[in-house]
């Protein structure tokens, strides 16, 4: 049982000893010195000892510091000078008794340590402003008290909505809650946010105004929230300098256009010291780039793994003979959670963004990220109805689901229908960025036939010549 020391007075100070009635726990005892009779409860519990004086008198307020040895002192005060008078008078008998104070005034207590101001108009006007539309609500009380604790509404048509909460990278925050229409729900890797729906995050807090800015966001972010930096991987012992090149000229045109801030190339087993040379002179003309150079040939699964954790990585861009070489190590670095784009052909040849519905679980999780990919690249969506062997491969619902999207993002939307194979019309459409989920199965080896499999996702990321984004999904 704690000994709690309470000076009070004013119309807060009555309000605070309401509160401090209301649990009745009886875990604490209070010895509690008021001026006014007007902030007395009508019932005073055994654990509740009052004194009627001023405590400015050091006389009177020694009578009850020399009586019972306190653990903790809370003061409110409604005047400053008395405020400082008793802070002065407690401090002549107990240094180191930590002390609670109701601060309007901006009282300077002179660095003790022992002290915790409560700054009235800060706290004033942070109540305010939580009340305004699209301002970030910080938890003031809790924690260390610098607004490590945030709530969050989910917008529609946000980056972050339609997501898996385990798809989501979360570096130095985490999300601990989340209410939906006035409840709260249990958070799951495999819960997936809604648009209204509000998080309760955790973390320093400058990360969270920089998560708070990117979920409010409704286009523009990506690649956000995977990460901030655009990362192209160039093995020069698995693809040729026309290659190489080539991937260069497309990471730098995703550079231009996406929403990054800096492109990071890393070149390994640089065997052709004139490719080498003439890389290094196209990246210097590259604003915002990074060059690093792997001579001690770490290998494709550490340079990734490294890399990630020096850099905020939201997209790995690899030259599909690249992908196709370390398939069976890029399983093992899913957990990365991080987009991979696969590059076939020029990216400024491509028309559209193609969407082959497979699964409509992970199509709704990075349905976003198709309209915030294709937005910022300039491109129209076409999601594909194909209905082979009258098998319903895209839902009423999920099409709905696109259509509202479209809405929301301002962007146009084409559903092309009929019944044919939707890999066959996949592979005439060439001149496209397809985008679909990253799952494991895909990075599994194939031991029959093509045709053997009816998966349109692992068909379609065994193609060749057309470019693909991946996505991180949460599996079932």
């Amino acid at each position: 049982m704690k000994k709690v020391l309470l000076i009070l007075d004013g119309p807060i100070a009555k309000k605070i000893l309401q509160r401090i009635l209301e649990p009745d726990t009886n875990e604490n005892t209070y010895d509690i010195v008021y001026l006014n009779e007007q902030i007395l409860p009508q019932s005073r519990p055994e654990h509740f000892t009052f004194y009627h004086f001023d405590p400015s008198s050091q006389s009177k307020l020694n009578l009850v510091l020399d009586k019972n040895i306190h653990n903790f002192g809370l003061i409110v005060l409604d005047n400053q000078d008395e405020t400082k008078d008793v802070v002065k008078n407690i401090r002549t008998k107990h240094l180191n008794l930590n002390l609670c104070i109701y601060d309007f005034w901006g009282i300077d207590f002179k660095n003790d340590s022992h002290i915790t101001r409560y700054d009235a108009l800060e706290a004033l006007a942070n109540g305010m402003l939580e009340k305004l539309p699209n301002t970030p609500v910080t938890a003031q009380n809790i924690g260390l008290r610098q607004g490590e604790i945030m709530e969050l509404s989910i917008p529609f048509g946000s980056s972050y909505a339609y997501r898996y909460i385990g798809s989501i990278e979360q570096k130095n925050w985490k999300i601990f809650g989340l209410y939906r229409n006035g409840q709260l729900i249990n958070t799951r890797l495999n819960l997936i946010i809604k648009p209204n729906d509000i998080i309760l995050i955790i973390g320093q807090p400058q990360v969270l105004m920089q998560v708070y800015k990117a979920i409010k966001k409704t286009s523009g972010q990506f690649p956000m929230p995977f990460g901030e930096n655009i990362y192209l991987y160039l093995d020069l012992y698995v693809i040729n300098a026309k290659q190489a090149i080539e991937s260069l000229e497309n990471a730098k045109i995703l550079h231009l256009r996406l929403k990054n801030k800096k492109l990071l190339i890393k070149i390994t087993r640089p065997s052709n010291p004139i490719l080498l040379n003439k890389l290094k002179n196209k990246i210097q003309t590259i604003e915002n780039s990074s060059l690093q150079i792997d001579y001690a040939n770490l290998g494709f699964e550490k340079n990734i793994k490294a890399d990630t954790n020096l850099f905020n990585i939201g997209l790995i861009i690899l030259e599909q003979n690249i992908l196709k070489k370390y398939k069976n190590k890029l399983q093992r670095i899913l957990n990365l959670k991080i987009p991979i784009m696969k590059i076939s052909r020029h990216i400024s040849a491509s028309k559209s963004s193609f969407v082959l519905v497979n699964d409509e679980k992970s199509y709704e999780q990075i349905s976003p990220m198709i309209f915030d990919i294709s937005s910022q690249i300039k491109l129209k969506i076409k999601i594909c109805d194909y209905k082979p062997f009258d098998k319903d491969y895209v839902s009423q619902k999920t099409l709905e689901h696109f259509i509202n999207l479209a809405k929301i993002f301002n962007q146009s939307l084409e559903t092309i229908k009929g019944d044919k194979n939707p890999i066959k019309e996949l592979k005439k459409q060439g001149n496209i960025l397809q985008i679909l989920p990253l799952k494991k199965q895909m990075f599994k080896k194939r031991f029959l036939p093509r045709f053997f499999y009816t998966n349109q996702d692992i068909l379609s990321f065994d193609l060749k010549g057309i470019n693909q984004i991946f996505i991180p999904v949460v599996e079932d």
